[in-house]
């Protein structure tokens, strides 16, 4: 595995940096779905204590991103089908809610911010880069809900976010037209514009339908990839793995 980047040297409280440098790591397959790690490793790449790490860990572990499966040792979550259902169906309630929100009190301000991060993604369609996509739609979808202004919504989508990132760069990076991204946004942005709530809350609630089935296919691809065939050897990425199918944890010096 790459060697995580040491966060000695940033300002900000340790935890909190250690927090998004595993974040970053999860989020962009170095540390993948399975894999199990240990507290000593990763405070010694991280250049941290390890009561600094833990603190970071149980961060990523509320935001669904890590289970603590022994004393020291965290393991990566491996996300199902079932998940990918779970995650649609309370985003989808979310979102909707949100959509319906921001078209029934829309403001001059609130519409220009909504419009600003529709074109954020836009633009980041036209750099066709995946990543860049990903944060963007992930923004605009947290701007439908922060123009709300309804606090305790505000609250619970900020506690699913970073599961909702981690499927949006799952099911975006399977699009080969990138545009299909903007096309599935439009008409969610116009409807609110539009002051249509019901049209806005609908169209929300739907349109995670597409990203499930995509996240679906990639993990039927993984799974598929990572399983050797009759009479062949393991792949590499299964070789890796120690007793019960689990990836061996990570050492300092990697």
């Amino acid at each position: 595995m790459k060697s995580v980047r040491s966060v000695k040297v940033e300002r900000r409280s340790l935890d909190s940096r250690a927090a998004d440098v595993l974040r970053e790591q999860i989020l962009s397959g170095q540390l993948a779905p399975g894999q199990r790690v240990t507290e000593t490793a990763l405070a010694a790449q991280l250049e941290v204590s390890r009561g600094t790490l833990r603190v970071a860990l149980r961060a990523l572990a509320h935001e669904g991103l890590i289970q603590q499966v022994a004393y020291t040792k965290w393991m990566l979550p491996e996300f199902s089908q079932a998940d990918a259902w779970e995650l649609y169906t309370l985003r989808g309630t979310l979102e909707g809610m949100a959509a319906r929100l921001a078209a029934e009190h829309r403001t001059r301000d609130c519409v220009a911010k909504l419009e600003a991060a529709f074109e954020r993604l836009v633009a980041a369609v036209g750099f066709r880069k995946h990543g860049r996509v990903a944060d963007a739609d992930l923004a605009l979808h947290k701007t439908i809900v922060a123009i709300t202004g309804h606090q305790r919504l505000i609250d619970q989508y900020r506690l699913l976010e970073q599961q909702v990132r981690h499927y949006i760069i799952s099911s975006n990076a399977l699009i080969l037209d990138l545009n299909q991204i903007v096309a599935e946004h439009q008409p969610i942005v116009r409807a609110i514009v539009a002051g249509e709530p019901e049209k806005a809350e609908r169209l929300a609630r739907q349109h995670n339908a597409p990203e499930v089935e995509r996240a679906a296919e990639a993990l039927a691809r993984e799974r598929a990839a990572a399983k050797p065939s009759p009479g062949k050897p393991a792949t590499k990425a299964a070789a890796g793995r120690g007793a019960g199918g689990q990836r061996e944890p990570v050492k300092a010096n990697a």
